[in-house]
């Protein structure tokens, strides 16, 4: 029988090992700008084409390379960062398995052009399909130029699982906000089909947060700094009142590495315990820096996964350091320390006398039962010993003032009128179904021929919005509350892409909206029949519930953007509610093709049956 066991060809073991690092277009841009940061560069420019589809170019200034480290360069496993296994545990680079590129040209047409500094030409260096296809001097800057054109064009089966453009690109910018966090002193600039995404000066952490996500984030951070043997924690928190109902914006950073960590994630959370809205995710921007040698990276071949040596000392550090710095921003701006309008508090000193104590004149030989009758302003207070003999003692005392006025007279009249008068005969069972009432502001309660319906406002709200929404998106456009002060608003172009992509669905639904530069919008109607007087907040309501849903792919585009409006447009739990308005929620969620459950799958209503009503009284 011959042998089975053979080595596999070059081109296939990279092409399984692009699998785990070359996932989507993102996972080059991380790549490719991690590399270009390892090169010293103080600029890195990435252009972008059709959500990198057709093509992902990084141009950096760094050190670049020669001719020889060009070529190696794409070889499995060949890295100029580490040399022996001592030094996994001492890195400090982003990148030092040597896979990244390799698995780039096995799926790609991949270009580099690079020059060191002291070189007076450069290299270029074209690979399709992990084969050299062209290696020869050429002209370039210093630095190094990296062109992946047509990804997976080889690999059509990953090319056809890509997402929409808008999904890929939006990839994109996570993966490029990631970078530029951990590196304020470079510039970036991020380009998609011609139009510029980001211009990122250098500068320091807070202005590139600012840079990245919006102005307003300036006033809306609150500085975290701790230092310790262990680790030292630095960054900023975001308030609570700006909390989020999506994630997107935490971050963790380990010696300017991007890490994900949900250990110490919690850890923040704990930190915000009763300051958050319900289901609302606070935004965080920390980095940590740590002795390598305690923190090991390559767990992960993406290496955004690290473990700690002392995870539990890092988690307690991490809660304090959090909870300490929303504790001054709780009470430091509400505290005046200045000397006006202060109050004068008398300092007693050791040898100071205590002061005499007050004279207090009593009257012995008061007794409030001689006499008939006792005054004080307004009241007459009355004692008579023979007409109202002892045993009777709540006639002791009678109260005498002056007469009732007509509307004091008429409040009581009709308070006995309610009190005395109960359900009229001529009401029927059905009539009396058709009470409401809540509890709470959060539950309405009605009668049944089987016991009490509890129904969850909110959630039922939300189900005739879905349906109703849902409908719209078929029909045609629904009718526009017009804004007579249009909002604008300021938002990152992560949120930019996601409002351009359900653009035409928004204005089905009965929204206005226009674009403007630098992540400007005008928001000039809102849909009529939404209960958020707000447009502002219910757009980034809708944003947030976009994202959320977008993890669940049972959910199709149209019923994501649906579920999102009905989420932003419904009743907040505290809202007091008519009569009125109850019986027209009741009236139009039986009218619903599925009333027991919300467009997210909870329980809408509940009954609590005659039955339990009496077990609980038995």
């Amino acid at each position: 029988m011959s042998d089975i066991i053979k080595l596999l060809p070059d081109s296939v073991a990279n092409q399984i090992a692009a699998g785990e690092v070359i996932q989507r277009p993102a996972s080059v841009v991380k790549e490719l700008t991690e590399n270009a940061v390892d090169a010293g560069a103080t600029e890195i420019s990435v252009v972008i084409r059709d959500a990198g589809r057709t093509l992902v170019q990084v141009i950096d200034n760094g050190c670049g390379m020669s001719e020889t480290d060009a070529r190696l360069s794409f070889e499995r496993h060949a890295t100029s960062k580490i040399s022996s296994a001592d030094d996994l545990f001492i890195i400090t680079t982003k990148g030092f398995r040597g896979e990244a590129l390799a698995s780039i040209a096995a799926v790609s047409m991949t270009e580099l052009r690079t020059r060191r500094e002291e070189d007076e030409a450069g290299t270029l260096v074209e690979i399709n399909n992990s084969r050299v296809t062209r290696q020869e001097p050429c002209s370039c800057a210093a630095g190094s130029v990296f062109s992946v054109r047509n990804l997976f064009y080889n690999v059509p089966a990953r090319r056809k699982f890509l997402k929409s453009d808008t999904t890929e690109f939006r990839h994109i910018i996570t993966e490029f906000q990631r970078v530029a966090l951990a590196h304020p002193e470079i510039r970036f600039n991020l380009t998609h089909n011609d139009q510029e995404i980001y211009r990122l000066p250098a500068g320091n952490h807070r202005q590139r947060i600012a840079g990245l996500f919006g102005k307003h984030y300036n006033q809306n951070l609150v500085s975290v700094e701790t230092s310790t043997s262990i680790v030292s924690v630095s960054g900023f928190a975001g308030k609570p009142e700006n909390a989020r109902r999506s994630a997107g914006e935490q971050f963790f950073f380990v010696n300017n590495r991007f890490i994900r960590h949900p250990y110490l994630h919690r850890a923040v959370l704990e930190a915000y315990q009763g300051l958050l809205p319900p289901d609302t995710l606070p935004a965080y921007f920390i980095y940590m820096i740590a002795d390598p040698a305690t923190i090991d990276v390559n767990i992960h071949p993406t290496k955004t996964e690290v473990k700690f040596e002392d995870e539990r000392s890092v988690w307690q550090i991490m809660l304090a350091s959090v909870r300490e710095a929303l504790g001054r921003f709780n009470v430091v701006p509400s505290l005046d320390f200045g000397p006006e309008g202060a109050v004068d508090i008398p300092v007693i000193m050791g040898n100071t006398p205590p002061p005499p104590l007050p004279q207090i004149e009593v009257d012995h030989t008061f007794n409030p039962f001689e006499g008939t009758e006792y005054q004080r302003p307004g009241i007459k207070w009355k004692w008579d010993a023979e007409r109202n003999p002892p045993r009777d003692w709540e006639s002791l005392f009678t109260i005498t003032t002056r007469g009732k006025s007509e509307s004091e007279s008429e409040i009581e009249a009709e308070s006995g009128k309610r009190i005395s008068s109960g359900p009229s005969d001529d009401e029927g069972h059905g009539a009396a179904q058709r009470r409401f009432f809540q509890v709470k502001n959060r539950y309405i309660m009605c009668p049944v021929i089987s016991g009490i319906m509890m129904i969850d406002q909110r959630r039922a709200h939300e189900r005739v919005l879905y349906e109703r929404y849902l409908t719209s998106l078929g029909d045609g456009p629904r009718p526009a509350q017009v804004s007579l002060f249009p909002v604008e608003a300021e938002l990152n172009p992560g949120d930019l892409v996601i409002i351009e992509e359900i653009s035409d669905q928004l204005r089905i639904l009965g929204f206005e909206i226009k674009t403007g530069t630098q992540g400007r919008v005008t928001i000039s109607g809102h849909p009529a029949d939404s209960r958020n007087a707000n447009p502002l907040a219910m757009l980034e309501t809708i944003i947030a519930e976009y994202k959320h849903s977008m993890g669940d792919p049972a959910i199709g585009a149209r019923e994501r953007i649906a579920l999102s409006m009905a989420r932003a447009s419904a009743i907040q739990y505290g809202t007091p509610l008519t009569h009125t308005e109850m019986e027209e929620l009741f009236d139009m969620l039986f009218a619903c093709a599925m009333p027991n459950y919300s467009p997210s799958g909870k329980t809408v209503m509940n009954i609590i049956t005659l039955e339990e009503l009496d077990r609980r009284f038995s």
